[in-house]
């Protein structure tokens, strides 16, 4: 019938994976059609808190199926690490979890080259996760990478000897770093035969498929639009198209079937490594939002840095996407301050803007900001006319400067705790 998608508009961590869980009863299917275990969803149902890192968000949806499409990149490790998880918490999903073939695998050796490379960066480092994402990404424009459907063919230990001695000679350009190969090696080859035990899908004509039965997709994506490898803040970015458009290629749909475009905004603003980030706190502001709003890493546990929304940047990343709504997220971090401030313009090479230069690593921008009233009070409501006034009049701000309807605000971590307008 229709593929609707969700992403971040900012620099991931925006809590998509909390509005996922929260609307997939509404579709059929949910589907990571981009990146690898360098995201990390965090969802709280009840007393359990759940970090996903590869598996769609759906998973805890008893009727959804799940599809990993192939615009990921697979550690088999991780994810049979989630899927362990799974197990433990009780969850079936063997019947309702479909891996695409051409999904590309991360192999050890991927990991090996991520950390020596970002090793040798010394103080320019991107901030990598070191999961392996980008050489992984590189094999598959090279040429050269290993897909999920290859583990079952007669010549794979053959096609994975080749990879990795590619690699190995690869190497001999980085410094050493501390890597135990040999039993990375045995650990992945023995996550291969979960994987083989797993459904595999030729994605493209599964989900059409689908599509013709009048069934709903919902497309997750991972990170956030400021990581877009060609839109993003270059270099400081993922090695996939964070942005709808990744959509197509990620899954096999085509553009027709795409439908609304959610797009997830935090109240503020965060980001991990390296990089520019024109409304960064580095000050008693920036450590209050990183401690009330928890801000560390899903995957690695990284301290966030923090800073205000910034309206240039989301406007930016709403028109790259086309975005029809937007989820704003962690309202209730804002919840204690006295004044709250809102970028609404840039200032760079002698004039005020509200367009991105086409460097933020290299054009130094100057801020301009809008001070807002706080409202110095709990958000335990599931109304929108209930919150307090200045929470409701900076949503409606909020919405005014975007241009873009809010739809869903969500006021804490619990899966119940979120404002549908």
């Amino acid at each position: 019938m229709y593929v609707d998608v969700l992403l971040g508009l900012q620099w991931g961590d925006e809590g998509k994976g909390k509005v996922v869980d929260f609307i997939a009863d509404q579709y059929d299917v949910v589907c990571r059609f981009q990146g690898g275990p360098n995201a990390g969803h965090t969802i709280i149902i009840g007393d359990k808190k759940y970090v996903l890192h590869t598996i769609p968000s759906g998973v805890f949806r008893s009727n959804i199926l799940n599809v990993v499409g192939n615009g990921v990149v697979l550690d088999p490790i991780t994810f049979k690490r989630e899927l362990a998880n799974l197990d433990t918490a009780g969850i079936e999903y063997r019947s309702r979890l479909y891996i695409s073939k051409k999904a590309h695998l991360i192999l050890p050796t991927h990991r090996l080259l991520d950390a020596a490379s970002e090793a040798s960066k010394g103080t320019s480092k991107i901030g990598s996760t070191l999961k392996g994402i980008g050489p992984t990404y590189m094999d598959k424009t090279g040429r050269n990478g290993l897909r999920v459907g290859d583990i079952f063919l007669h010549d794979f230990q053959q096609k994975y000897q080749t990879l990795k001695e590619k690699h190995l000679g690869l190497l001999a350009l980085y410094p050493e770093v501390d890597f135990d190969l040999e039993g990375e090696e045995a650990k992945w080859f023995e996550s291969l035969e979960t994987l083989r035990s797993l459904n595999s899908i030729n994605c493209e004509y599964f989900l059409n498929d689908l599509l013709k039965q009048g069934k709903k997709i919902l497309a997750e994506g991972a990170q956030g639009s400021m990581l877009d490898i060609d839109y993003g803040t270059y270099p400081y970015v993922t090695s996939s198209n964070t942005v709808s458009a990744g959509v197509c290629s990620g899954l096999g749909v085509p553009p027709s079937s795409i439908r609304e475009v959610i797009g997830i905004a935090k109240a503020y603003c965060t980001r991990v490594g390296g990089g520019p980030f024109p409304t960064e706190q580095e000050n008693e502001t920036g450590e209050t939002l990183r401690r009330i709003g928890a801000e560390f890493g899903a995957t690695t546990g990284r301290p966030r840095r923090c800073g205000w929304i910034d309206i240039p940047q989301l406007k930016y990343t709403i028109m790259l996407n086309g975005v029809t709504q937007i989820v704003v997220t962690k309202l209730d971090v804002l919840n204690d301050f006295e004044n709250i401030k809102v970028g609404v313009s840039y200032e760079y090479d002698g004039a005020t803007s509200e367009e991105l230069p086409f460097d933020l690593c290299t054009t130094g921008v100057d801020v301009n900001y809008v001070d807002y009233a706080g409202w110095n009070k709990e958000l335990g409501v599931t109304d929108f006319d209930a919150l307090p006034a200045n929470a409701h009049d900076y949503i409606l701000e909020l919405e005014r400067l975007l241009d873009t309807r809010i739809s869903i605000i969500s006021t804490g971590p619990e899966r119940s705790q979120l404002i549908v307008r």
